[in-house]
């Protein structure tokens, strides 16, 4: 089976030695994404909602320029340095994705790169 690497500049670039995904077959696993701003590469401003629309967003650029959508994960893990704001991100996930929900596993972390509050990462299956 051959791997194929997915890029989209409405995404971040790879701040190292990865691919903003992979696709192999028809399963595209998408790297973690945390709150960065596409243009700048800089951390987004504000609070928890605003960092976790940044980082579906880039999710969503990402999945799209693999071929396919959000609404065709699968499995999704997300990951905050702080779970009292489990609910804001359970707020902010519905608004971009719909039933059947991927799995989903959330984990408490302490710490994430460049300070971040949230970063998830999910694995699509392209049909």
């Amino acid at each position: 089976m051959s791997l194929q690497a997915i890029a989209s500049d409405l995404a971040p670039a790879a701040i190292g030695p990865y691919s903003q995904a992979i696709r192999a077959g028809n399963t595209v696993y998408l790297s973690g994404q945390i709150p960065l701003d596409p243009s700048s590469g800089e951390l987004v401003i504000g609070d928890i909602e605003t960092q976790t629309v940044r980082v579906f967003d880039n999710l969503k650029a990402v999945a799209e320029a693999a071929g396919g959508s959000l609404a065709q994960a699968v499995k999704l893990t997300i990951y905050l340095t702080d779970l009292t704001h489990f609910a804001t991100v359970n707020a902010v996930m519905a608004r971009y994705f719909e039933p059947p929900y991927p799995a989903r596993a959330t984990l408490g972390v302490a710490a994430l790169p460049r300070g971040a509050g949230v970063e998830a990462d999910a694995i699509l299956v392209l049909t």
